[in-house]
C-alpha cells in the first residue's frame, strides 16, 4: 500500500512554548491510524501543519505525494477535516451550512449529505444557535464527509456525542475506508483508539515517543503494583523481570499486595509520563 502521508522531521516551535519537534510517520492507504497524546502534545499543531495551515520551522511532510506547503490548494480537495472546535455562522440553518460547504467545494453532495444527516439523526431545519453541542459535532461531521474524501482528518472528533452517536460515527468511518479512504484520527481517547485502529502513535511533550501496531502497543508485560506498607499506599507500573519485582517486595513487610495487568488507560499513561517502571 502506498503512503496517503508522509511527515519527516516536522520541527515547529512558538517562541518558549511547546511545538513538535522531529515528528517522523507515514500512514498507509486504507488505514485508520491513532495520533494520540495527552492535551499540549503537539496532534493539533501537526494537523495544521499537514492541512498547510502553519508555516513550520523545519521537516517536509507529503499527502498523496503533494508537498504539504506549495500544493495545500489541491490536498485539501481530497481531504475531510474536522477541527477540534467547528464554527459557524449562528443564523444559519443546519440545511444551509451543508449546502454552503458543498458549493465551496463546487460539488453536488445532496445524496451524501442527506443519509449522513439521516443515519446521525440531525434535525436540519434548526439554526446553528440552536444546536447543543453534541449536534453542531454532527454539522461538522457531514460538513467532513459529504464530498467522500480519499482520507479524513479527524481531531478530538467523538467529544461531544453520546455513546450511540459515536458508535454510528465510527462506523462511518469503517464504511468509507471500505470503499478506499483513510482516516487519521487523533484522540485522547484510548478506548476509541484500541478499538478502531490499526496503527497508532503516541506523542509527549511534541515528540513522538512510539509508533507501532495497536496490538503491540497494547501488549505487555508490564503489571500494576498496588501495595501498603504501614499504613502508606504506593502504586506503580512494574516493565521488568517479575523474578526481580518479588525479591524487592519480599524485604517489605505488607499490609496488602495487589499485582494485576494494566489496563489501557495505565498502559498509555506509562508512555505519556516516561515512566519506565521501578
Amino acid at each position: 500500500m502506498s503512503d496517503v502521508i508522509k511527515i519527516e522531521g516536522l520541527t515547529k516551535t512558538y517562541g518558549k512554548k511547546r511545538g513538535v519537534t522531529d515528528l517522523t510517520l507515514k500512514v498507509k492507504e486504507g488505514e485508520i491510524y491513532g495520533f494520540i497524546g495527552p492535551n499540549g502534545a503537539g496532534k493539533s499543531t501537526t494537523i495544521r501543519s499537514m492541512l498547510g495551515f502553519l508555516n513550520f520551522d523545519s521537516g517536509k511532510i507529503e499527502i498523496f505525494g503533494r508537498d504539504s506547503r506549495s500544493e495545500h490548494t489541491a490536498i485539501l480537495k481530497d481531504v475531510g477535516y474536522m477541527p477540534s472546535e467547528a464554527l459557524f455562522y449562528p443564523a444559519m440553518k443546519v440545511s444551509e451550512v451543508i449546502s454552503f460547504a458543498a458549493q465551496v467545494r463546487g460539488l453536488d453532495c445532496r445524496k451524501e449529505a442527506a443519509m449522513l444527516c439521516e443515519r446521525l439523526q440531525l434535525d436540519t431545519n434548526k439554526r446553528i444557535k440552536e444546536l447543543s453541542l453534541g449536534n453542531r459535532k454532527k454539522v461538522s461531521i457531514v460538513c467532513a464527509m459529504q464530498h467522500k474524501p480519499k482520507l479524513f482528518i479527524f481531531d478530538e472528533p467523538s467529544s461531544g456525542l453520546d455513546p450511540l452517536m459515536q458508535n454510528t460515527f465510527f462506523t462511518l468511518i469503517k464504511e468509507y475506508v471500505r470503499e478506499g479512504a483513510t482516516c487519521f484520527l487523533s484522540t485522547h481517547v484510548l478506548s476509541e483508539v484500541s478499538r478502531y485502529c490499526e496503527r497508532a502513535a503516541v506523542m509527549r511533550e511534541g515528540r513522538l515517543i512510539r509508533e507501532d501496531s495497536v496490538e503491540n502497543l497494547t501488549e505487555s508485560s508490564a503489571k500494576t503494583v498496588k501495595l501498603s506498607v504501614d499504613g502508606v499506599q504506593e502504586e506503580y507500573i512494574f516493565n521488568g523481570d517479575i523474578n526481580e519485582l518479588v525479591s524487592e517486595l519480599a524485604k517489605k513487610k505488607l499490609d496488602n499486595l495487589y499485582i494485576e495487568e494494566p489496563s489501557l488507560e495505565e498502559m498509555f499513561m506509562h508512555f505519556y509520563e516516561g515512566k519506565e517502571g521501578k
